[in-house]
């Protein structure tokens, strides 16, 4: 089933790098991706991170919710403006994976606050927030309440 989806998004990368008259080589070196990576990526072997795909996305000077729908981490009826805001907190260059995650945290928490669900479907993004920030988002967490309380 994912592999359908990936593969989906392979052929589609493959057709948009040609359109733009790239090379494997000069897309890879665009997207801060190694060529290994995003040849796998176009053949269907691997599943992109929300956060590649945005790198992607920016070197081909094309929408990464197309990149998200096409890899199965977006419906194309779900929220745009929440995977959109994911996407550029998950890119911003400035920010510290564990912080990166603490806003995520805080954005997802106020969402359900308002009575909004928040996409779930990108599980390497979760899985990545579990392995590499288990303790931080914690520790970082407490600025949460500070900024609520300002």
């Amino acid at each position: 089933m994912a592999s359908l989806n990936v593969g989906n998004l392979g052929d589609y990368l493959r057709e948009q790098r040609r359109n733009a008259k790239l090379s494997l080589r000069q897309l890879a070196d665009a997207a801060g991706v190694s060529n290994p990576y995003l040849s796998q990526i176009e053949r269907g072997l691997r599943k992109p991170s929300a956060e590649v795909l945005q790198q992607v996305a920016k070197a081909l000077r094309i929408s990464a919710e197309t990149l998200y729908v096409r890899a199965g981490i977006l419906d194309a009826e779900r929220d745009r403006d929440e995977v959109e805001t994911r996407a550029v907190i998950l890119a911003d260059p400035t920010l510290t994976e564990g912080q990166k995650q603490a806003l995520l945290q805080i954005y997802e928490s106020f969402r359900k606050e308002n009575g909004f669900e928040a996409v779930r479907e990108s599980h390497a993004d979760d899985e990545r927030a579990d392995d590499e920030g288990a303790d931080t988002p914690d520790a970082e967490s407490d600025a949460g309440p500070q900024q609520t309380a300002s």
